[in-house]
C-alpha cells in the first residue's frame, strides 16, 4: 500500500446502531438532517438503516440521523 491508496474513513455511532438493531421489525419515525421518514425498520447496519415506507425502501446513513422514535 502506498501513500496514494485511498482509505475508507467512516464515523460509526455504536449507540445509534445498537438502538436500531434492537428494534428491527418495528414501526419507526426517524428524523434526519433532511427530513422525517416513517415506516417499518427492515435492517440496521453500522453505517446505515433501511426503512420501508409506502412501498419504497429508504437507506438512511447513521450519521444523518437526529432522533429515532419507535411507534407502538
Amino acid at each position: 500500500m502506498n501513500e496514494h491508496t485511498p482509505k475508507l474513513v467512516s464515523n460509526i455511532d455504536p449507540y445509534v446502531y445498537q438502538t436500531l438493531a434492537s428494534i428491527v421489525g418495528s414501526e419507526v419515525v426517524i428524523q434526519t438532517t433532511k427530513g422525517t421518514v416513517s415506516g417499518m425498520l427492515k435492517g440496521a447496519f453500522p453505517d446505515h438503516a433501511i426503512v420501508d415506507s409506502h412501498g419504497g425502501s429508504f437507506f438512511i446513513r447513521i450519521e444523518q440521523i437526529v432522533w429515532i422514535l419507535p411507534k407502538g
